[in-house]
């Protein structure tokens, strides 16, 4: 009978004592080794995508959307591509075409915004294929595209948010200008993004093992406001030498300041012991990075105006001697104290005037999210985006500015709006005086915001995101570009009432909500698209053809240069008038209707193009052009051969079929005159077989003849002379070089087109190919001659055997003369 063995617990209770005492102790050990070890490290996966082979054909771009919540310990993007750059190649390539990668937190990054296309282009070493981004320097920065990108980011790094990157294939003003054609190499990538997070809220770190402790608060009423005290759970902390403690407290609503203080037990050893804080929004802190930091030993440590969201804090007690001080433990007790003025109020005393604007949407079915926003205020009434901004100023200074306040306005920004931009807009009868700064997530005020007017020669125009429009001394007007979602404050500083030339003056303002910064300036239409989870909307203009930027504010191509490229593109499609008269005259209706639809049908597309006229839609135009180009150019290779009309027409259709596929699909690759080139050739040998079988049909080769024939070399010569002789009597070679000369000169304006340089190089074209099918026709020499115009009279033959079998017919049927 077999012997069972008991693995449970139970059977190890039962059986021998020794085994019954490892088993406890192995289970308590364990036990007690997951209470120590498995804790800190509990983390899981919050999120993953894979994204599929996306290619980026010249000047594309795609955004990838990663949400980052405040729990989440690390994110991992890796990328792959076929894009394979060195550091020599990447120093000697052009930076306007050189596929690049760029971070942006809360909105999508924009590189290319008007002058400063080249701003936050970090060119660095790349190891090993891969990048390793350390640090806040990846916010706002774009970097070289790599074979191999991997990108990890912890919450002691950046922020959780939202985070946008953005993948280019070429930055500049002419991405976002009208093309044609795009010349350039594309490039592939697939990824996948994966954010990790910690299950318990009082763990942190990028390995979710440092203890986050919370701060209790309790709010009290004062005559200057809300103070709201925030403390440690417990009274006293203690901490050893070079050790830090964390905590965190998250901040709901617009504050005026944070005051951290520390209080030492009376057992420490202070003389000796520097107690650091070290404070940080949105990411744990550390003696390298962090926001604010300050020696609390000495005197707290105080936050103006802190943005919204959450806030960490690091006590690291430091030696500054070089006494030994052991394993000594440190006691404090940590107290923060936030001053939360009354709504409608604002500034340290809480005298300066605040107002929440309302959002009013635009009733506008073609955009996804316009609006403009109105204080909430007795003191206005108004239905128009504009409000008067004089009764709504403050009154009262504070500090040594006796005749300078500030007036805040807090505007509510969806995260859906993120793709737009916030439009501002002053006009006032007199000139304005008023400075206008603007702030995320917290008020601003002299020395913090994020970006400013003040006049015209002091204001944030070199910033990436801020656009300035209108700078006169009468109007103000900018735009702040890809707004981030979420809470901005813009605070108006201005002269007291009791400055005379204010009580006299009205001004307006205007604040709201757009796709497109102005429209985008009436040279393009704006339109809308999404990042690749499909998630969010992102608003972009598309140019014409004479401009481009991201607001289609530069003109690319001059009035006068546009007038050039229009008659240039459009003129030089006459050329198809050469080669239709020719064949018109030598009755090749097939060919004639070919080389006249082909430069008709040119002619009218490159005028929809340049935007001259549309006959048809752009997209019938463009295949019409290039499908009928191929099939001219098809055709004066099959016209070479002196075919029937029924294998000629059988040829055409087969030639039809491949070009039209062509056209479709990737009309405007490089690789197509190759192809049509090749297709050409294919059609002139299956023309020359065929004409060679039809002429040999009349004369019996039988195969001892045929075999006979390959044993006797001098005949084989003679076959070869004969042959080589008939093709050399086929063609006018005069004609038939100066044509493959024509030819290669369309192909070298085909490879050469470029953005800048596409009108002359592509009318180049037109003439090229053109005339080299005048010259190809006129190479045949049962053509008619093209120096007099009087058809040639030369019989020839393909074959000496073909020649005496007609010589014996006619002498049997006595026609010989």
């Amino acid at each position: 009978m077999e012997k069972k063995t008991n693995y449970s617990i139970l059977g190890c209770l039962y059986s021998n004592p020794f085994y019954f005492f490892v088993c406890v102790g192995s289970l308590v050990i364990w036990c007690c080794s997951y209470e120590i070890n498995a804790d800190p490290l509990d983390s899981f996966t919050i999120s993953s995508f894979t994204y599929g082979r996306t290619v980026l054909r010249p000047y594309d771009w795609r955004y990838i959307k990663v949400d980052l919540p405040t729990w989440f310990s690390s994110m991992t993007i890796s990328l792959e591509s076929d894009v394979d750059f060195d550091r020599n190649s990447i120093m000697m390539a052009d930076k306007s075409n050189l596929p690049i990668i760029c971070a942006r937190e809360g909105s999508p990054p924009l590189p290319d915004t008007y002058n400063t296309s080249l701003i936050g282009l970090v060119l660095d070493p790349i190891l090993n294929g891969s990048l390793a981004i350390e640090g806040l320097q990846f916010a706002e920065k774009c970097y070289p595209m790599q074979k191999k990108l991997l990108i990890r980011l912890t919450n002691e790094q950046i922020s959780p948010g939202v985070w946008y990157f953005g993948l280019f294939n070429g930055i500049g003003s002419a991405r976002t200008q009208s093309k044609m054609i795009n010349r350039g190499s594309g490039y592939s990538f697939t990824g996948n993004v994966s954010v990790e997070g910690c299950l318990s809220p009082s763990i942190s770190g990028q390995f979710c093992n440092q203890t986050v402790d919370h701060l209790s608060c309790v709010d009290q009423n004062s005559t200057q406001g809300i103070i709201t005290s925030c403390k440690n759970d417990f009274e006293r902390s203690c901490i050893q030498l070079n050790e830090s403690k964390l905590y965190y407290l998250d901040l709901l609503g617009v504050s005026e300041e944070i005051i951290i203080s520390l209080t030492n037990d009376a057992s420490n050893n202070s003389s000796n012991i520097t107690l650091m804080c070290y404070a940080r929004h949105g990411a744990i802190p550390s003696s390298s990075t962090h926001d604010y930091s300050g020696n609390v030993n000495n005197a707290p440590l105080v936050i103006r105006s802190p943005k919204i969201g959450r806030w960490y804090i690091t006590i690291l007690p430091l030696n500054l001697s070089n006494e030994a001080m052991g394993s000594t433990n440190f006691c404090y007790s940590l107290e923060w104290k936030l001053l939360q003025c009354p709504i409608n109020k604002a500034g340290l005393n809480c005298t300066w005037e605040r107002y929440m604007l309302q959002t009013i949407l635009r009733k506008n079915p073609s955009t996804p999210f316009e609006s403009y926003y109105l204080p909430v205020s007795d003191k206005i009434s108004s239905n128009s985006p504009n409000f008067v901004l004089e009764p709504l100023l403050s009154n009262s200074s504070q500090g040594q500015s006796q005749h300078l306040a500030w007036t805040y306005f807090l505007v509510d920004i969806p995260s859906g709006a993120a793709g737009g931009s916030i439009h501002i807009q002053l006009n006032s009868d007199t000139k304005i005086n008023h400075e206008i700064y603007a702030s995320y997530g917290g008020l601003p005020f002299e020395g913090q915001w994020d970006y400013f007017y003040a006049n015209s020669t002091s204001n944030s125009n070199g910033s990436m995101f801020f656009k300035l429009y209108d700078s006169g001394e009468k109007s103000i007007s900018f735009y702040i570009i890809y707004v981030r979602g979420g809470t901005w404050s813009f605070g108006i500083k201005h002269l007291t009432s009791s400055s005379k030339s204010q009580s006299q003056s009205q001004t307006t303002m205007a604040i709201s909500i757009e796709r497109c910064p102005r429209r985008c300036s009436s040279h393009g239409t704006c339109h809308d698209g999404v990042e690749m989870s499909g998630l969010s909307l992102f608003s972009y203009c598309s140019c014409d053809r004479n401009h481009g930027g991201f607001d289609c504010s530069i003109e690319i191509v001059s009035h006068r240069g546009h007038i050039w490229q229009s008659v240039s593109l459009i003129a030089s499609n006459a050329a198809f008038v050469f080669p239709a008269y020719w064949a018109l005259r030598q009755r090749a209706f097939a060919e004639w209707v070919l080389y006249t639809s082909s430069g008709i049908s040119s002619g009218l597309y490159h005028a929809c193009d340049v935007g001259t006229w549309c006959a048809l839609s752009f997209h019938v135009l463009q295949f019409m052009d290039f499908w009928l180009s191929f099939m001219a150019v098809v055709s004066t290779f099959v016209y070479l051969a002196d075919i029937d009309e029924g294998s000629k027409r059988t040829i055409h259709t087969i030639v039809a079929i491949l070009t039209a596929l062509m056209a479709e699909n990737g009309a405007t690759r490089s690789s197509n005159i190759i192809l049509v080139i090749a297709i050409g050739t294919t059609g002139l040998l299956v023309g020359f077989l065929i004409e060679f079988f039809t002429h040999n049909r009349r004369f019996p080769i039988s195969i001892e003849l045929f075999l006979n024939m390959l044993h006797r070399w001098q005949t084989i010569k003679e076959w070869c002379r004969n042959l080589i002789k008939t093709i050399l009597k086929r063609f006018r070679w005069f004609f038939v070089v100066a044509g493959f000369a024509a030819l290669a000169m369309a192909a070298i304006s085909w490879n050469l087109e470029s953005t800048n340089s596409y009108w002359f190089w592509h009318s180049m074209w037109h003439v090229s190919i053109y005339t080299s099918s005048f010259l190809f026709l006129c190479s045949k020499v049962k053509a008619m001659n093209c120096a007099n115009g009087e058809p040639e009279n030369r019989d020839y033959e393909l074959t000496r055997q073909d020649s005496l079998s007609r010589s014996q017919d006619q002498r049997e049927n006595g026609l010989v003369r």
